[in-house]
This record gives structure tokens, sequence and C-alpha cells, in this order.
């Protein structure tokens, strides 16, 4: 394939000091950058690739699927998008044309400070039980009536007064998002999250976004070792690991995700990216997801639920209050598995 390389007169990271990401997406027989594949400008318009807008679960808010990515992840799950250039060309406009749609489905309202993934599981577990069977299963969190259950592309679960933009990830040009978020926010009452790799959210870029309204941001950090990102990303991660303190001193709601991937990403690794959660702020919800194989790691096996309660504990022993472990279905196979959370796991956290 014939590839294009970043410059720094069309690169926006390189021109704020920072390097370029690993940016090629695919585009017929060659790859470009994806900030030219999947953003434009047409008639004085920015117009973004989407590839799909539902309700998503577990989430239980709105998701916004983005073609184009500055990471190139080797354990991609959405690699088919983010890296591929495809879906509809979208104006901001557009966007919320569906998003203001979307407004008239919610069934939860929530607090900004729970405009989060994290927060959604306090709320509603996603089994659908009160709707099939009229009974709510054990584990319920006793929160919402089975009016506020509807249906979605991915399950059962209500729908909360938040959009989230997710998929690829093209927060090094934060202009498209801002005047979503613009949009979103002068005319819904509605909270904008942005799931991301953090790596093009720079000081400036930061700025940008709160200024637009944006509310919060879903910050997945790969890893805590350099080289380990790196190999994993493409990219390494300085920036990110600042990324935290950053967010909040900008009043922005923050979560973290880090996957659990055995013999790259394990239990000492994540307890040292809990370590420095927690001295910004321990109270900082982080999801430790466990990793089943897909895209270029395939071969990789799925972490056992020892391994995860092992990495679970590394979390809590580094000072952080709000843990939750995410993917109970890769690691907890069977009724052993389960008494196993029972019995090292806070109720809580699963």
């Amino acid at each position: 394939m014939k590839e294009a390389a970043p410059s720094k007169k069309n690169c926006n990271l390189m021109q704020q000091g920072y390097r370029p990401g690993s940016c090629l997406v695919a585009t017929g027989n060659k790859r470009q950058l994806a900030c030219e594949a999947t953003l434009r400008l047409e008639a004085g318009e920015l117009q973004r690739l989407i590839t799909s807008m539902h309700l998503s679960r577990p989430e239980n808010y709105f998701s916004i699927y983005q073609s184009g990515c500055n990471l190139s992840c080797r354990k991609c799950h959405s690699w088919y998008f983010s890296k591929e250039a495809t879906g509809e060309w979208l104006s901001p406009h557009d966007v919320f044309l569906n998003v203001k749609n979307y407004e008239l489905q919610v069934t939860l309202m929530e607090p900004r400070e729970r405009c989060t993934a994290w927060h959604a599981h306090e709320s509603c577990h996603c089994c659908g039980s009160c709707v099939l069977t009229g009974e709510r299963s054990p584990r319920c969190p006793g929160v919402l009536e089975p009016q506020d259950i509807n249906i979605s592309p991915q399950g059962f679960g209500p729908a909360r007064n938040i959009v989230g933009f997710t998929g690829g990830d093209l927060t090094c040009r934060p202009e498209f998002y801002s005047q979503c978020a613009q949009l979103i926010k002068e005319n819904t009452n509605l909270w904008v999250l942005i799931e991301t790799n953090g790596y093009g959210l720079t000081p400036g870029n930061l700025d940008i976004l709160r200024e637009s309204g944006t509310d919060g941001f879903w910050l997945d950090i790969k890893a805590e070792n350099s080289e380990r990102h790196r190999w994993l990303t493409g990219c390494d991660n300085q920036w990110i690991l600042q990324l935290p303190e950053e967010m909040l001193k900008r009043n922005f709601v923050v979560e973290v995700l880090s996957l659990y991937i055995p013999e790259v990403v394990e239990a000492e690794e994540l307890g040292r990216i809990a370590s420095r959660l927690a001295a910004v702020d321990p109270t900082i919800p982080f999801t430790i997801l466990a990793f089943f194989p897909q895209h270029l790691m395939k071969d990789t096996r799925t972490p056992t639920v020892e391994e995860i309660v092992r990495a679970y504990e590394s979390a809590k022993a580094a000072g952080l209050s709000n843990i939750r472990l995410g993917n109970l279905g890769v690691f907890a196979k069977g009724v052993e598995d389960y008494r196993y959370l029972e019995k090292y796991v806070d109720s809580d956290a699963y």
C-alpha cells in the first residue's frame, strides 16, 4: 500500500510540538492520514466519517462510532472501521439531529458527575429479567422500573441522558467534537462524553473541548510502561499518563479504563496505573477490563479469574476506592469462578 506521512504543515499535533500519532488508515489500495481520510471540510462545513450511532450497552448511552484513529492498537476490537475509512459523511448538525431524536428516548436522567460508562452499572446490569420475566434478577440494583428499560441493538437497559463519542479517536483534531458538543449542550439536556486513547488531548485541545461544553472523558490507559505502550499502539504514553490530572484541573468528569492482557499488561502494571490515578484523586472510577483475542492479538489467551482478582487487589492496594471489573463472561466461566469473585472482590465491583 502507498502511504502518506504526516508533516508539520498538516499535523495539528506537530504544530503544537507533539509527535504525530500512528494514524494511517486504509482507503482502498492505499493508506492515508486519519485526519485526511475520515475528516473533511466540504462547502465550508466540517464532516466526519461516522460508522453508526445507537444506544449502546452496557454503557446505556447514545454512542457515536467514528471511523479513523490516531493509534494503531494491536488488540483493537473496532479495527474494521477505526483503521479503515468507512461510514457516512456527517456534519456536526447531522450528528445533533440524531442526538436530538435520541433525547426523546431517554428514561434515566443522570447528574453531570455520573456522565460515565462506569456509573451505568449502578442503575442497571442490562440482564432484561424485569422485562422478560417480570421479576428482578438477584443482583439487580433496584433503581429502575421495567418501564424505564428498553431494547437497543446491544440488548436491554435504560437510555441515559449521555452522548458518547467512541470507536476511532481523532481528538488530535478537536474541531468536529467541539462543534458537536456546542450544538448538543445548547439545544438538549444531554451530557457529552468522549471515549479516548488520550493521544490527541494536548493542553490546547483540552481547552477547546472545555470551552465547547464537553463534560467528560473515558480515558483508555493501555499501559504504564512506555515501551509496552509503544508496542501495543505504535506511540508513546508520556503525555497520556498526565491526562487525569490535566482533565480534572479543567473540571472534566474523568473515568479510566485499562485492559488486563496476559503476559503484556498484568496485575503489577495495572497497580502502577492505579497508583498514578490515586495520587491525583483516589475516587477516580477505574475499570479493569478482561482482554479477549482480536485483530493482531488473536493468539493471546484470555485472563483467568485468579489473575483478574490479583489485578483488582493491586488497584485497591494502590488506594483507589472506585474499581470495577468488566467483561465478566471472559474470565468467569462457571459457578466456581463466581464463588471465587464473591470471596475476594467487593460485590459492587462486578
